[in-house]
């Protein structure tokens, strides 16, 4: 059993599959990717029975049949060659698997491809297109804001509405929550789910520039469709919080500023903070913002000011510097808006003009108290 194929080309499908594998498998199968060959086409899948990545490839091949591959050392040896053609030869009886380049021969032991996990298929699923770059956007607009506590499931992923042809995606790590909306969602579909970070990260790394993506779920399983490559990920079995509740409704005060003004300012006032709290001082009048910070314990401090439009009464209001300068630098408007009630309550944080008029995005994000 044997088939040729370019090496560049299978390092590149390699690397989409790869982000599939987990890092502690609970199965030694599971660090391989499994190689399967039908009609002259390689298949190549990846799993940590959680999220499952395959994608498809033209090769040159005699025979149909499957074998699982050890993913680091196949990983390892295609990136230090040089592009060529090279051939796999499979051992039937062993699943050895000897490699030939132009350089020579590489012997891996392989295992039997029908031991590896089986890869849920789209069942009783419902289905909405939708364009890449569309899915891109709210990708990158919510995934950083997911959280990392294990014991708050729900809030790990990002959830997704599903309404007609609006798509809703929320993610908050109960300090910051972001909302991103498109209406760019071909379908006939009312639903919501949430989907896993892992399989979003993989997906962004994946996805192409402009191309259209299949979405389809089910109560278990989200399946991503595109180009040659398929992402399978299960889904979050859990209660997403009420997000439209935390919502300020009522915000009097409201500031415009530059945004690349202000996200480099707090970077440089944020290395004068507590290293702890990360508190920055926003102190807003009429026609200026100061940003301010101080460490008491290290008798460390900074401030600096900058002109912007100021509509309300006078405030000061302290944040986190770390999660409003990674929300600044998601925002694309050259300006952004920040929206106030109280120095207790969240602030609101929306681009001044949006590029695409077919999208919204609101970022909330929670104050820190004053220290004074």
């Amino acid at each position: 059993m044997k088939f040729s194929v370019s090496s560049s080309e299978l390092l590149k499908q390699l690397q989409i599959a790869s982000g599939a594998i987990g890092s502690n498998p609970v199965l030694p199968i599971l660090e391989d990717f499994l190689f399967k060959i039908e009609n002259k086409k390689l298949t190549i899948a990846a799993t940590d029975l959680e999220t499952s990545i395959s994608t498809s490839i033209e090769v040159l091949a005699d025979d149909d049949f499957s074998v699982a591959v050890p993913a680091k050392i196949l990983l390892d040896t295609l990136k230090a060659l040089p592009q060529q053609p090279i051939t796999f030869t499979v051992n039937e009886e062993n699943w050895g698997i000897e490699i030939t380049s132009s350089y020579g021969k590489y012997k891996l032991a392989g295992e039997n491809g029908a031991d590896f996990p089986n890869i849920p298929e789209p069942d009783s699923v419902e289905t909405v297109k939708i364009n890449s770059q569309y899915l891109l956007d709210a990708i990158n607009n919510t995934v950083f804001a997911t959280s990392s506590d294990e014991l708050r499931p729900a809030m790990t992923g990002v959830y997704f509405s599903v309404e007609q042809n609006k798509l809703t995606c929320v993610a908050t790590d109960a300090h910051k929550l972001v909302k991103f909306a498109t209406h760019h969602l071909a379908g006939d579909v009312s639903t919501s789910f949430i989907v896993p970070k892992k399989a979003l990260n993989l997906l962004k790394n994946a996805l192409p520039a402009n191309d259209g993506v299949t979405l389809s779920f089910n109560k278990a399983n989200a399946f991503f469709a595109f180009a040659d490559i398929r992402l399978v990920c299960r889904l979050i079995d859990a209660r997403y919080p009420d997000y439209n509740a935390v919502i300020p409704v009522e915000n009097p005060n409201m500031m415009t500023v530059n945004r690349m003004d202000l996200q480099n300012s707090l970077k440089r006032i944020a290395i004068y903070a507590n290293k702890t709290t990360n508190q920055v001082v926003l102190d807003i009048t009429d026609k200026s913002l100061t940003v301010s910070a101080q460490d008491l314990d290290f008798s460390n401090e900074a401030t600096e000011q900058m002109a912007c439009t100021f509509e309300g009464d006078p405030m000061k209001i302290a944040f986190n510097a770390k999660f409003l300068v990674e929300m600044l630098s998601v925002l694309a408007s050259d300006e952004v808006k920040m929206e106030f009630s109280t120095p207790s309550r969240a602030g609101i944080l929306t681009p001044v003009e949006e590029e695409n008029k077919d999208r919204e995005i609101l970022m909330l994000v929670m104050p820190v108290m004053l220290n004074n």
